[in-house]
């Protein structure tokens, strides 16, 4: 395993430099509820990025999700892995997951098709907190941007490397020397990963290095296109010149194009005519190349168009800007607003449930005479952002008013619901428990009072005392309880209480009616039974 793997930061205390963005990740992380904004981590590679993202899933108990972009990153993988995470529980026991999504600027071709708007789904449905890591702000699409807090992380000094460094061989247990480590540090560029990885190889085989032996590792320095440029109006020699061009890795046609959009830089018309000369030539050669498929002479091209523009040049510099392409610029804006205007009719026909097709070509125009008469209303129930409002209304300074009322909307609306949020869960708290219901046992049959058990059932002591069935106590009894034909006890009757006269048919409060014998005239009529019976079966037969 190598080094820079190995020794993984932990924790955001081991992370190196960037103290700002660390501690902007650590409060955001304590502070996070449902309305919090994804953070978006940006920076050039090696500053620590996915390093602290991870490191603060770690801090917080979280449970950590990435999808890199060494996955395909289509709409369907998107919303199965983070879409799906972002909307649900953790079964590991940690509180929550983080969703961590790398290289979220790099998201195109084919195997990322529609991955830039299922990331925007995420954000909108997200229950879990998300984390986006990018090398440029402005390689993520504004939709995106918008939606996230931006945390830069910027390139780390030598002399915050140089400790980790030192670390990294106490760790291993190699001697190193001051100079060896500086040297590193320096080369790294900001680059902490691009540090230890030199470190390792370095230490391969060896039990000790010094400054002589770091030359074999050192990081593969690129130069730009912007160094060439500047380069090209100084005055510098020629072969320090060529040798900068071969270092930039763009081809000649994309390095003519950028001499050509600096050449106004020049103040001498002379100059300038002189230039576009050795340009004109330097483009024929380009023409032969892609005619006859002969890339020798590419070096003639580019030899043409440098060592000739900076002759014209003369060395007198550039005191502007540097700047692409005229061209780009408009190529780039032409982008722009095609993607503002596919966004727009995505937002549009999905509201509405019109087609696209449908749309564009028959009420685009209604659509747009709507949002001019009513921009606020609409800007809210479609979710318009600055690009897509201005679409419509074509008027900047509008677009920005209406969109502050709707954000101050938004954070009032979100402040009541945190207050609604706050004061639930104070009522959880709150909240007695429930106490559990005490069974009462049974009252005995001879504390009862009549009134008490009047036509009620008592199934205590007396039930041990009930006599066999089908004989009944005399009524006079003082002693037992009193018994039906049923076998049920009756009130007991108080000993001092002395029985009256009872009539025929009558019987005490709260005892059931007794039962007459049957006479043999009501036994009779069971005799029509029997003959209605016979009757029945004779007619059957």
């Amino acid at each position: 395993m190598d080094w820079a793997e190995k020794y993984r930061p932990a924790t955001l205390g081991e992370i190196v430099g960037n103290t700002a963005a660390v501690r902007q990740m650590a409060d955001w992380a304590k502070n996070w509820t449902r309305h919090a904004k994804p953070l978006l981590l940006y920076g050039k590679p090696g500053t620590g990025k996915t390093s602290s993202a991870y490191a603060l899933a770690h801090d917080m108990n979280w449970e950590a999700i990435e999808l890199n972009a060494s996955d395909a990153r289509t709409a369907a993988v998107i919303e199965r892995v983070a879409g799906v995470g972002s909307t649900t529980g953790s079964l590991t026991g940690s509180s929550r997951k983080l969703i961590i999504i790398d290289e979220a600027d790099n998201l195109q071709g084919t195997a990322d098709r529609g991955g830039a708007k299922a990331i925007v789904d995420t954000i909108k449905d997200a229950r879990q907190p998300i984390l986006l890591i990018a090398n440029e702000l402005y390689g993520i699409s504004g939709e995106i941007r918008s939606r996230c807090e931006p945390v830069q992380f910027r390139a780390i000094p030598a002399r915050s490397i140089a400790p980790r460094l030192k670390y990294l061989c106490s760790a291993e247990k190699f001697t190193c020397t001051d100079a060896a480590i500086h040297a590193i540090a320096e080369s790294a560029e900001g680059d902490v990963r691009s540090a230890v990885n030199m470190l390792w190889a370095a230490a391969i085989g060896r039990e000790k290095i010094d400054d002589s032996q770091v030359h074999t590792s050192q990081k593969d320095e690129r130069a730009s296109v912007f160094t060439l440029i500047s380069a090209l109006f100084s005055k510098i020699p020629d072969e320090e010149l060529m040798r900068i061009s071969r270092e930039v890795e763009d081809t000649p046609e994309t390095i003519e194009q950028w001499i050509e959009g600096n050449l106004s830089h020049l103040n001498d018309p002379e100059a300038i005519g002189l230039a576009y000369g050795h340009l004109s030539r330097a483009d024929e050669y380009l023409g032969y190349v892609y005619r006859r498929q002969y890339h020798t002479l590419w070096r003639y091209a580019s030899a043409i168009m440098l060592l000739g523009v900076a002759d014209a040049a003369g060395g007198r510099g550039i005191h502007a800007r540097i700047t692409p392409p005229e061209r780009w610029q408009k190529m780039a804006a032409a982008r722009k607003q095609k993607a503002i205007r596919i966004a727009l009719l995505n937002k549009v026909a999905e509201t509405m449930h019109i087609p696209q097709n449908t749309l564009r070509e028959n009420y685009l125009s209604t659509v747009s005479m709507m949002v001019e008469n009513k921009p606020e209303a609409y800007a809210r129930e479609l979710d318009l952002d600055a690009n897509q409002l201005n679409y419509f209304l074509n008027d900047k300074a509008k677009t920005q008013e209406i969109l502050k009322i709707l954000a101050a909307e938004t954070k009032e609306r979100e402040k009541a619901e945190k207050e609604v949020e706050k004061h639930l869960k104070k009522a959880a708290r709150e909240r007695p428990g429930r106490k559990k219901p005490v069974k009462e046992a049974p009252p005995d049959a001879e504390s009862a009072s009549p009134a008490g058990t009047a036509g009620g059932v008592s199934f205590g002591k007396e039930k041990q005392q009930e006599p066999m069935s089908g004989i009944a106590a005399p009524v006079g009894a003082e002693t037992g309880p009193a018994t039906s034909e049923s076998g049920r006890p009756g009130p007991v009757r108080p000993e001092t209480a002395k029985p009256g006269p009872v009539k025929k048919g009558a019987c005490e409060p709260g005892l059931p009616k007794k039962p007459e014998p049957a006479t043999a005239a009501e036994e009779k009529p069971a005799e029509p039974e029997k003959r209605r019976s016979s009757t029945s079966q004779s007619t059957l037969f």
